[in-house]
């Protein structure tokens, strides 16, 4: 299951956010990644997903399967768009 997310969090995924997001992410047992510009990396991983550089703006895309997937992927949209503060 994929979901094409605009980051409008305005700190965009860099220290807090980005720790709520791969806490989120690790929730899911399944895969879980995030892909910005042609790179696509592990969502569970702090370093990776800073390593994307993701900023207000930014569209990603966010992939997860297994149970629970739907939901997951609703949560992390939570975060990048800052609605879940």
């Amino acid at each position: 299951m994929n979901r094409e997310v605009t980051v409008l969090n305005p700190h965009g995924l860099h220290a807090r956010p980005a720790a709520r997001f791969v806490q989120t992410a690790a929730s899911l047992p399944g895969d879980v990644t995030i892909e910005r510009g042609g790179k696509q990396v592990n969502a569970k991983s702090i370093l990776s997903v800073m390593s994307l550089g993701v900023s207000k703006g930014d569209v990603v895309t966010l992939s997860a399967d297994g149970e629970g997937a739907e939901e997951l992927l609703l949560a992390l949209e939570g975060i990048l768009t800052g609605e879940a503060e």
